[in-house]
Formats: C-alpha cells, sequence, structure tokens
C-alpha cells in the first residue's frame, strides 16, 4: 500500500469509542435492545449466514458471508466479529460481508458490536489499508439495522472474484469498498448511534433506500478520496446529529447521479451535523465539506462545519432541475456556521485555488459557490473573525487540518455563551422525513427533530 507522506498521525488508539446520542436521540419506539445470555462463544464462519449471534460471541470470517435473500442474521450486544485480512483464494480477495436478507446489528451503548480485524493489525499503518471489504447490502435486502456498532479497517479493493464486482454493484480494479452500502430502492435502513472509521473508502454509500443516518462519529473516511457519507438517485434520507471527523473530501456528497424512471430523485434532509477538517487530504480539489449536485433535492441547514476547506458546493447551479446536472432549486442550503482556526494546511495547490486556511477557503470566489442563493444568511468565518464554536473540548486552533485519528476525549458540546446557540434556520417548514417513524424489524426509529443550534450537539 503506498501512503502520501502527509499521512502521518498520532498512535491509533485499539479501543473502541462508541457515538452517544445528544439532545434529540434516534427513538426506539419498542424498546428492543437485543439480547442474549453473557456466555462467550468462538466460531469461525464463511458463505451463508443466518439467525443469531449471541451476546459477546467472537465471530471470525475466514470468507466471503452472506445473508441469503429471505433470511435474517441478528447480531446481539457484544458480538465481535473479526475478519481474516488474508482475504479469500490466491488472489486474496478482500472479504466482504453480502445482505440479501436483512440485518439487524443490536448493540447497546454499554457492550457495542465489533466489525474489525484482528487486534494486532488494529494500528496507524493500518487505517488506509483496507483491509477487509465492507457491508453489502443488495436490491433484495429489504432492510437493516445498525446500531451501537463499531465497523472499521474497511475498503478492501474490489477485483476480480469480489462478490460485488461478479453482482455488478461495484467495478472491478476501478472502487473500493465502502464501510456500508445499499442499492435497494424501497429498502429501510437505519443507522445510529455507531462509529464508521478508518476506511479507504466512503462511510456510507446510498445507491438506494429510505434512511435514517443519526448520532454517529464517522473519521478518516477515505484515503484519497470519498466522502463519510455519499447519496444517490433513489434514495430519501436525513442526515443528522453526526460527527463528521476529516473525511477525505466532503462530509456530505448528496447527488441524485443515476436519477432515472425506476430511481427517483434524491431527497435528503441535513441538519445539526458537525463537520470537521473536511477536503484537505484530497489529492487535488474537489468539494471540501458539503457538495451538492446533480439535480439532489435537499434542505441543508444548521450544520457546523469547523476547519473545512470549502463551503457548500453547488456545480452547475445556471442549469437549474436538470436530471443529468444542475440544482435543485426547491433546495434550501442555507443558516449554516462555518467556523476557522488559525492553522495552515501543510498541503496546497497552488495551481489550484491556493488555499491554506479555512477561512481562506471559505471566503474564496469559487466558481461552485451559489453566491446570493446558498448560504446567503450562514455565519462565515474571516481571518479576523474565526467564528469559534467555544468547543467543550476540542483544539480548535491546534488540531492540524490534515490529521485524521480521532481522538475520543474530545467533547463537541459547546460551552454556555457559544455563537453557535443562535442564528438558525428560522422557520419550521422543513420536517425530517421520518419524523413519524421508519420500521425496522418490527420497531419504529424516529428522525431526530431539528434543534434550535448549529452542530450535532448544543451547550453541555
Amino acid at each position: 500500500m503506498k501512503f502520501n507522506a502527509f499521512l502521518v498521525g498520532a498512535t491509533l488508539m485499539s479501543m473502541t469509542f462508541v457515538a452517544c446520542s445528544d439532545d434529540e436521540p434516534v427513538k426506539d419506539n419498542g424498546g428492543n435492545n437485543g439480547g442474549g445470555d453473557n456466555t462467550p462463544v468462538e466460531e469461525t464462519v464463511s458463505g451463508d449466514v443466518d439467525g443469531v449471534w449471541t451476546a459477546n460471541s467472537i465471530v471470525k470470517v475466514g470468507g466471503h458471508i452472506t445473508v441469503p435473500a429471505g433470511k435474517s442474521l441478528t447480531i446481539e450486544p457484544g458480538v465481535q466479529v473479526i475478519f481474516d485480512d488474508n482475504g479469500v483464494g490466491v488472489n486474496h480477495v478482500p472479504i466482504e460481508f453480502t445482505v440479501d436478507g436483512n440485518l439487524y446489528c443490536e448493540g447497546t451503548a454499554e457492550n457495542p458490536i465489533l466489525f474489525s480485524v484482528a487486534e494486532e493489525d488494529r494500528v496507524e499503518e493500518n487505517i488506509f489499508a483496507g483491509l477487509w471489504g465492507g457491508i453489502v447490502a443488495s436490491e433484495s435486502c429489504e432492510e437493516m439495522l445498525i446500531d451501537h456498532t463499531v465497523i472499521e479497517y474497511t475498503g478492501g479493493q474490489v477485483v476480480e472474484g469480489s462478490p460485488a464486482a461478479t453482482n455488478g454493484v461495484y467495478t472491478a480494479g476501478d472502487d473500493a469498498y465502502p464501510q456500508i452500502t445499499t442499492n435497494n430502492i424501497n429498502g429501510r435502513y437505519v443507522i445510529t448511534n455507531s462509529v464508521l472509521r478508518n476506511g479507504w473508502s466512503d462511510g456510507i454509500y446510498l445507491m438506494g433506500g429510505n434512511a435514517i443516518i443519526a448520532d454517529n462519529i464517522f473519521a478518516a473516511n477515505g484515503y484519497d478520496g470519498a466522502e463519510a457519507v455519499n447519496v444517490k438517485a433513489g434514495c430519501t434520507v436525513d442526515v443528522a446529529g453526526n460527527i463528521m471527523f476529516s473525511p477525505n473530501t466532503n462530509g456530505l456528497k448528496l447527488s441524485s447521479s443515476g436519477q432515472s424512471e425506476n430511481r427517483g430523485q434524491a431527497k435528503i434532509q441535513v441538519y445539526n451535523n458537525t463537520i470537521l477538517n473536511a477536503g484537505w487530504r484530497r489529492d487535488g480539489e474537489k468539494g471540501g465539506g458539503i457538495y451538492v449536485e446533480k439535480n439532489a433535492l435537499v434542505n441543508v441547514i444548521n450544520n457546523l462545519v469547523v476547519n473545512c476547506k470549502f463551503r457548500a458546493m453547488t456545480p452547475n447551479y445556471t442549469i437549474p432541475n436538470n436530471p443529468d446536472e444542475g440544482y435543485a432549486s426547491a433546495s434550501v442550503i442555507d443558516y449554516n456556521y462555518y467556523a476557522s482556526g488559525s492553522q495552515k494546511s501543510d498541503i496546497v495547490y497552488e495551481e489550484e485555488s491556493g488555499v491554506a486556511y479555512a477561512w481562506q477557503g471559505y471566503n474564496y470566489d469559487h466558481e461552485n459557490y451559489y453566491t446570493g442563493v446558498v448560504d446567503k444568511n450562514s455565519i462565515i468565518a474571516t481571518e479576523t473573525d474565526s467564528k469559534d464554536p467555544m468547543f467543550v473540548n476540542y483544539g480548535f486552533n491546534e488540531v492540524p487540518l490534515t490529521d485524521y485519528v480521532y481522538d475520543e476525549n474530545w467533547d463537541f458540546h459547546v460551552k454556555a455563551g457559544s455563537p453557535v446557540l443562535e442564528g438558525t434556520y428560522p422557520g419550521n417548514d422543513i420536517v425530517p422525513y421520518f419524523a413519524g417513524g421508519l420500521t425496522v424489524n418490527g420497531q419504529s426509529y424516529e428522525s431526530p427533530a431539528i434543534q434550535g443550534h448549529f452542530g450535532a450537539y448544543g451547550a453541555n
């Protein structure tokens, strides 16, 4: 694996960390918290899997695994799913977890589920090594729950022999596995209270489905491209209350790419997320925070963007409502908060923008800034006014812009008197798509309510 010189950070902590919900957590109206006894069990699996992996088991995965269509797999709290990073066969094809049926990961805050590799391989030099393939929910996957689950060290290259290549989901030689992929336009997916970190590619890549993505932590998503959350046509999604630290390109790429008679316009509500250090590690410049393209219908409000390379971008906004390009004119991308520390990036593309500071990127005359419409009422830092959010514990002026190792001691709540506690979207006309619930495995999960502060967390 070839690494750029700037991919140097602090020693990666091998212990897991868990994203905790804040003021308005996703609500489980059914009270399902998993179950099973606490007897540790160790087994090795490959091929078809279904039924129940009991609490605190250690499941070693020695080859590709598949939940067959019409079947379900439930994973109870504390289960460790450990993938063999040697891969499959003489070509060492990265192991893929294919979900043709249904998957229910029912971790808890006290006892999360872990998808990882052997403990000795959870080291800094493997952060972007792509040691296994990721979770691929196919067109036949009807529903999936990922709750209180840590997914790490994914992003293996899709090669000849990869199930995703054989099934036409990804292209051998061109793609790497996201941590989670969905592809059923009628599917139901809830991804909450989880950690998606240390992956070569995207954290979540949605090519179809109805989804709640809320109260998660994303960290170190993407080696030389990719985002924390990447949405395409055929999706209706609420993205709220997430922390997104150091995605390679954008925290959010919102696109209606692939829109057709069968795959409808992407519709996404994005609110109360905190995005940090986006865009600086990319090889070249494309985005750098929030990127909305190809007629995606979005409302992007009340987000806190900290030390990212650029503001929200809408390429081809002069071609409105064109399914192949353009800006969906009914979208609202406004009332966001852009904060900038004093750090200078150690990667500067002088032949492109020459941007070296976040405040500089926010105020750059970028061709993809829809001035006067997008971020018309947003709060934007300048060289002399950093708009410091006053985090309880985060080095706003100290954490290098190209760092990507998440520190579990950080606290993104804000102190009393923080400026992010006022000035948010003034209306009540924007409503989460799943405020009334999205049913998965018989339980109704509600998207968080829109909060009157910028970012994932309010005052501590």
